[in-house]
């Protein structure tokens, strides 16, 4: 073979193999990153496209209109009726800020783009769409505005859901803003310290405190070899660390039913420390702690320190304090799972996608996320937390002729002023709706904080759903 051969043969290789470069690298741009671009607040296209398309109507459960688009001459002007009602959960839409919320996280659908582009060019051979598709949530209007009320002029958050389906009902979190008037208020908004932007219900994570208490009572139900009894003289200590009860009340020889009902730190934190670190973080992470919660908008994950406890880490972090943080729409998934049986489901915020034509495109079914515990476990769990409502610390979130179950929760952190909690669901023998309530650095327990609250926002719900 001549020199000459060699060199057209070197030249076609190299060829080749720039060729077969190309298309791998085409193909894996089309199959792994091509959504994430056109999902892209930065990408300018979402915006041409906007010009051409009608955004997407956003409505609730019964076909209440949240939020809509109008044409005035060359401009679309997004608007949001019910204001700072929705904040955090429709977000906002506009060129000057960009998105969030199911704005941002539903845009392809709100605009109709198509992600595929061999789908993009037969539309545009056609002709373009000139509406998106339409979002049907799972909110209930009055649930979620009647929660909205119960929470202003406080810091914190609501969740309220299905606890058989995941279905979201109302989702709130203060302090907040209007979108409709964001243009007017951006730098204030921004510069704002009490962070209205943040969604606390999904980014927000606090210390737990007593409401952790559900999960080791569930890792210690499901481990004989966890005593069911202890002693409590008011203090514990663990290594040279003290523990104390609330107001250093000693309980005496207390059962673990009795030790929710008063919610009882030496109580669990003992527990806690027979359990074993590795134990009590497998059951955490059964309820989803450390773990990503697939949902309709951004969350953070809880978390359960990971790596080597102390004693006294241990023991802090099974009464919920020390290094655990959680999210509000984490925890009503917990109370979700103990009230249906140990089945935790996934949440759910959009219950339909529907097109111009009215045809439905996508529908977000019902799914079990984790099994946190096995059914004889979450029974004796309700049964603790019907006894906490009837006759301990949640008395305050009690409904007339219904039986609530529950915890509450006063969670300690790096303020004087701690975090009141309730979690809990209803009517405890038929759970229709579950609850996270969390009053951030309010001061007070969550028994005379949240509880009254969760008791009045599930009461509101089961007489709607009824």
């Amino acid at each position: 073979m001549d020199k000459n051969s060699k060199r057209i043969i070197k030249v076609l290789i190299a060829l080749c193999t720039l060729f077969i470069s190309l298309v791998v690298y085409l193909s894996y741009f089309e199959v792994f990153q091509a959504s994430k671009i056109v999902s892209n607040n930065y990408n300018k296209r979402q915006w041409i496209n906007e010009e051409y398309v009608l955004r997407g109507v956003i409505a609730d459960r019964n076909g209440k209109t949240l939020a809509y688009s109008e044409k005035k001459e060359n401009n679309q002007i997004r608007k949001y009726p019910y204001g700072r009602v929705y904040s955090h959960i429709i977000g906002y839409s506009f060129k000057e800020y960009g998105k969030a919320g199911l704005e941002s996280s539903y845009n392809n659908e709100l605009l109709n783009i198509k992600e595929n582009p061999i789908q993009e060019i037969t539309e545009k051979i056609i002709g373009t769409n000139e509406k998106g598709n339409n979002l049907i949530l799972t909110i209930d209007h009055e649930l979620q505005s009647y929660a909205e009320r119960k929470l202003r002029g406080k810091k914190g958050a609501i969740v309220l859901m299905n606890p058989k389906t995941g279905e979201i009902y109302a989702m709130v979190s203060k302090p907040d803003f209007d979108p409709s008037i964001i243009k007017n208020q951006w730098n204030e908004i921004i510069e704002d310290k009490n962070s209205p932007l943040l969604n606390r219900a999904t980014m927000g994570l606090y210390t737990p405190g007593s409401i952790f208490k559900t999960i080791t009572a569930t890792a210690a139900l499901e481990n004989k070899n966890v005593e069911k009894t202890f002693d409590c003289k008011g203090s514990i200590n663990i290594d040279g660390y003290i523990l104390k009860d609330y107001k250093g009340i000693a309980h005496g020889r207390l059962d673990m039913k009795r030790a929710l009902e008063v919610s009882c730190n030496v109580f669990f934190s003992q527990a806690g420390l027979q359990l074993g670190e590795e134990k009590l973080r497998n059951v955490a992470e059964k309820y989803m702690f450390n773990k990503y919660i697939p949902f309709d908008l951004k969350v953070k994950k809880s978390r359960f320190p990971k790596g080597s406890m102390t004693r006294p880490e241990l023991g802090a972090s099974a009464i919920g304090q020390g290094k655990i943080l959680v999210t509000p729409l984490n925890m009503a998934m917990v109370a979700g799972a103990i009230a249906n049986d140990g089945e935790m489901m996934k949440p759910i915020l959009v219950k339909e996608v529907i097109d111009p034509k009215g045809r439905t495109v996508k529908i977000n079914y019902p799914q079990v996320l984790s099994r946190t515990s096995s059914k004889a476990v979450a029974q004796d769990l309700k049964t603790m937390m019907i006894s906490v409502v009837e006759e301990g610390s949640g008395k305050n979130a009690r409904i007339k002729n219904i039986k609530v179950a529950g915890k509450t929760g006063t969670a300690q952190n790096e303020t004087k002023k701690g975090h009141g909690w309730f979690i809990g669901f209803a009517p405890a023998n038929d759970p229709k709706v579950a609850i996270a309530v969390v009053l951030e650095n309010i001061g007070i327990t969550g028994g005379k904080s949240a509880a009254p609250i969760a008791g009045d926002v599930m009461a509101t719900a089961l007489d709607r759903l009824r």
